[in-house]
């Protein structure tokens, strides 16, 4: 399945979302200690967020899922305009794993 196209995806059963909450905070916490993340999901996206010291939270990136639990489509979080636009990883791919997908929205968020 093409995790760019909502059409191809499904909803990841509950394991999957358990293990990718587990996998991103375990990630987080090595390169971004000061940080805690939360993992929201709504149908086949993941929606990732930090929260600071203080309990203000940034949005960070919206991963898609499409079938697998170590790869997922990945959409930066716009400011700008309040939305998610999918986007490429420094891969190259638009999906890879969701420490890549974290490794670069927080490394342009949060650094």
């Amino acid at each position: 399945p093409d995790p760019t196209r909502l059409d191809d995806m499904a909803t990841p059963p509950a394991s999957t979302k358990t293990t990718l909450t587990q996998r991103l905070r375990a990630h987080a916490a090595d390169r971004w200690p000061d940080y805690r993340i939360e993992t929201r999901f709504r149908g086949q996206f993941a929606y990732i967020d930090a929260v600071d010291p203080d309990g203000d939270t940034s949005p960070l990136c919206r991963l898609s899922y499409a079938g697998s639990a170590s790869m997922w489509g990945f959409a930066f979080y716009r400011a700008s305009h309040d939305d998610y636009q999918n986007n490429f990883l420094p891969t190259g791919g638009s999906a890879g794993t969701p420490e890549d997908a974290l490794d670069c929205a927080a490394g342009l968020y949060l650094q």
